[in-house]
């Protein structure tokens, strides 16, 4: 089934340090990792992983299944 992809973008947005897009796409290991670089730095690297969450939201179009997202 079709993810919605402005979800993914709010998602991206709103909890991208935590990599809570990837998980909603099926990339759990990159979310994983997005996740832990916020965690383990308590938070101070949360920018790193926020910048990559924007870089996802232009990248990334398909879900890992290889499924186009919805609009």
């Amino acid at each position: 089934m079709p993810k919605s992809r402005l979800a993914y973008i709010l998602l991206a947005l709103f909890l991208g340090c935590f990599g809570i897009h990837n998980f909603y796409a099926g990339y759990k290991g990159k979310g994983l990792i997005q996740l832990l670089i916020t965690a383990i730095s308590f938070g101070w690297l949360s920018v790193v992983s926020w910048i990559w969450a924007i870089i996802d939201i232009i990248t990334v179009t398909k879900d890992k299944n290889g499924v186009p997202f919805t609009s």
